[in-house]
């Protein structure tokens, strides 16, 4: 017999009524509204009031703190919820005060009455009221009226511009800009931001209302606990008014202040709309742009400050912090304009031209080019080293041994656009990779096997995405102790550059460097290129050569892949079949790059009738051929292939699928997109000294 509670899927402790959370939020919502008419000890009332501010000062933060605002698509429910939580404790509070009246023994209550209003007596409940009634007007006037309108208004323009909106996008995906499910999660976030801000367009009405009510059960307060107090508790008027009023200003105070934190968090959300991402960096970026409007307010500080009457101690400090801060700005500036005479310098040496990298002025559509932000420029200034030029330059040529392509001059470039200490890459002007650096910093990069974790600034290793952080240089000695990879700013970069070309060498390789191949060679194989050259053109061996490169198989042997196109150009020109012979011509070398040190090749098959199966569902259009099975059968395809691979994985192996070489494509294809990296190997292309051993046999569930 199954147990009262067990655990579900995800970890979560299951009941015979749901998931634990599930069933404290539906209890908490039904608390909420039982308070309106269940009396609560002044105990309770006070953890309750307690939680009422901690718990709005919690959702002004995560505003403040959250990127996008649709991010916290929440916020209208929990707008209603804070909101009648709050008018829950205004009349548990409203009925305690009217019943026991002198004998009330709330202490939040008591202390907003007498503690923050800062006085007592008769000039401690005028000063109390007034606060109460400015609250009020802010609430209602300033705050509430604003965001109330923003809201209208945001969602208004979101809705009517919905249309054209899913129209772009359905262009772009039309044009292959993008793929289906980067349309299907743009539509998602559009569809998403139209319900967001119609929410927020309604939940803004929940503020306003509570602002009302507010007023009303102060009012009530006040004038019923006078009447209960004097006529049936028979106490003096002058002290019913004072009790009462006292109470009702402190229950006023209580119920407002968490209202107008949620009221603020309410017209921060509506007016992010135009400005998303991190709130502190934008206004860190926009508030810093031009050191004159410092240095102006800076003079207007000073005389004021020489103005009889003006309190100076506080206008000179003042004035001396925003000039510091002016002059900070004006000297960064100054950096960003002694870039200009460091392209000067560049041009004046020749040789600099010839190296790995080329600085520039200009942002032609370059094969490669890497943008600077002005911080960064140290990295290639020679007068300092230029430590990066020469990495540049170590990867252009590891590349050329390790993928046979000789990669063009990486032309580096100024970008004022850019973040000061960010960088990206860009391959014929289309942004392939960004990240940043903090100069005089070290990036720790936690490979997996880090045995103590260190202090810093978290961050992400831009070429793979893992896990790291940012030391100083002090704290490097024990970051290689504790297991962390700790690279400088310059090895960063160039290992983003490294992998960068992996993955897009294909699109890098052009045909004037396919020519250039092809010229280098006929110097030493003018046999071969002459052949080849009578066969196929310039272009079928330039795809050739991109297919696979697009596979990571390095093109170093291009005299072998000439020789195949050769052998088989005469039977068909088809760029698929040809680049099938020139992996069979390149086995060897496949087969090596993924067999161990014992040259044994592990490898996943595919079931005969999977396989047949894939391979009558290739459909060939005007230029390739794909794989077309079902939808239901492509996705029941993919999560065999990931829980292969992922098996594999575990064990501390690639994964590699063998099949036929009729399948080979076919398989590379369908699982192209999902699993990238996943690779697909024929039987023809084994070679002689390798050992296959099956490590798993790829099934369709059911």
């Amino acid at each position: 017999m199954a147990d009262a509670a067990q655990l579900n899927r995800t970890g979560t402790l299951r009941t015979p009524f749901g998931d634990i959370k599930d069933l404290f939020i539906a209890l908490s919502v039904v608390v909420v509204v039982v308070m309106l008419v269940v009396p609560l000890p002044t105990v309770l009332l006070d953890a309750f009031m307690a939680f009422n501010l901690v718990l709005s000062l919690l959702v002004l933060l995560i505003v403040l703190y959250t990127e996008k605002a649709t991010d916290f698509s929440l916020f209208p429910m929990v707008l209603l919820v804070v909101t009648v939580f709050g008018l829950a404790l205004n009349v548990s509070s409203t009925r305690l005060i009217l019943t026991k009246g002198a004998r009330f023994d709330g202490r939040m209550i008591r202390a907003f009455s007498s503690f923050v209003v800062g006085t007592g007596g008769t000039e401690g409940l005028v000063v109390g009221f007034i606060i109460f009634i400015v609250i009020i007007a802010v609430q209602v006037v300033v705050i509430t009226k604003g965001a109330t309108r923003v809201s209208e208004v945001a969602a208004r323009f979101a809705l009517d511009g919905m249309p054209g909106k899913q129209m772009a996008i359905e262009a772009e995906f039309n044009a292959g800009a993008i793929t289906e499910e980067e349309s299907t999660a743009r539509k998602k976030d559009l569809q998403q931001e139209a319900d967001f801000y119609g929410s927020m367009d309604g939940a803004s009405k929940f503020i306003s209302g509570n602002v009302k009510v507010g007023i009303f059960i102060t009012a009530v307060n006040i004038l019923g606990g006078i009447i209960i107090g004097a006529a049936i508790h028979q106490e003096p008027l002058s002290a019913a008014v004072g009790n009462y009023i006292s109470f009702s200003i402190g229950d006023g105070l209580i119920s407002q202040f968490p209202a107008l934190l949620v009221s603020t968090a309410m017209g921060i959300v509506v007016t992010r709309a135009a400005s998303p991402g991190n709130l502190g960096e934008r206004l860190a970026a926009q508030f810093s742009r031009d050191a004159k409007v410092y240095w102006v307010g800076t003079g207007v500080l000073v005389l004021f400050s020489l103005l009889p009457g003006f309190p100076r101690y506080v206008l000179l400090p003042m004035a001396a912090l925003i000039g510091f801060y002016a002059f900070r700005i004006g000297r960064r500036q100054k950096k960003a304009a002694s870039f200009n005479e460091l392209m000067a310098k560049s041009k004046d040496t020749k040789k600099s031209r010839e190296e790995a990298a080329e600085m520039s002025p200009v942002v032609p559509l370059d094969p490669l080019s890497l943008e600077l932000g002005y911080a960064l420029i140290p990295l290639v200034d020679k007068e300092k080293g230029a430590e990066l030029l020469e990495r540049v330059q170590g990867v252009r040529r590891q590349s050329a041994l390790d993928l046979g392509l000789v990669i063009p001059k990486v032309r580096i470039i100024d970008n004022m656009v850019l973040e000061p200490q960010e960088y990206c890459f860009k391959i014929k002007g289309v942004d392939v990779g960004r990240g940043k650096i903090r100069m005089g910093y070290y990036l720790c990069i936690n490979p997996g096997t880090v045995t103590e974790e260190l202090s810093g600034e978290k961050t992400r290793d831009p070429a793979f995405g893992l896990p790291a952080v940012w030391i100083t240089e002090d704290k490097r000695d024990e970051a290689e102790r504790a297991g962390y990879t700790v690279v400088d700013p310059p090895s960063i970069i160039a290992t983003h550059l490294t992998e960068i070309i992996k993955h897009h060498a294909a699109e890098i390789l052009g045909r004037q460097a396919v020519q250039a191949i092809l010229d280098a060679l006929r110097k030493d194989y003018s046999a071969v290129v002459d052949d080849v050259q009578k066969s196929v053109s310039l272009g079928e061996i330039q795809k050739v050569l991109q297919s696979l490169l697009k596979e990571r198989v390095s093109i170093r042997n291009t005299v072998s892949i000439l020789e195949a196109i050769a052998d088989y150009a005469p039977v068909s020109k088809n760029v698929r079949l040809l680049t099938e012979k020139a992996r069979q011509a390149l086995g060897s070398q496949i087969c090596h790059q993924y067999a161990d040190d014992d040259r044994r090749l592990h490898v996943l098959t595919i079931d005969r009738a999977l396989e047949e199966k894939i391979i009558q569902s290739k459909y060939e259009t005007t230029t390739e051929v794909i794989s077309a099975l079902d939808p239901p059968a492509q996705s029941a395809w993919i999560r065999a292939v990931s829980k292969a691979a992922a098996a594999v994985k575990e064990r501390g192996w690639m994964p590699v699928i063998l099949c036929s070489e009729a399948a080979r494509y076919l398989v590379k294809n369908s699982t192209d997109r999902e699993i990238p990296e996943l690779v697909v190997i024929s039987v023809p292309e084994i070679a002689q000294d390798v050992t296959v051993e099956s490590v798993g046999v790829i099934k369709l569930e059911g």
